[in-house]
């Protein structure tokens, strides 16, 4: 991972440390939720790393992910967490 654009050694460690080592499980897994999942266990991951791996799975500088996108992201990323949360509490009271 460390040799797309964008990811450096700090991120790549980071991504390995939730399973993502390729290109291809970061696209199965999804920019927001592999950035939770880091987040999760890395507190002070940024949102610049959400803009890179936005940006690796683009195919762009990540400075290139406009204002707009950036927004998308963050509502995404509420819309995940609102749903985990959802579902977190549906299986609790049905378990």
């Amino acid at each position: 991972m460390a040799q797309l654009p964008n990811l450096g050694a700090k991120s790549a460690a980071m991504l390995a440390s939730v399973g993502i080592t390729t290109l291809a499980q970061l696209r199965q897994r999804g920019a927001v939720a592999a950035y939770l999942a880091v987040k999760r266990q890395h507190a002070a991951a940024s949102l610049n790393l959400l803009y890179a791996l936005v940006a690796a799975l683009d195919n762009v500088n990540w400075k290139a992910v406009q204002r707009e996108r950036k927004l998308e992201l963050m509502l995404a990323i509420e819309d995940y967490e609102r749903h985990t949360a959802e579902n977190r509490h549906t299986a609790e009271n049905h378990g």
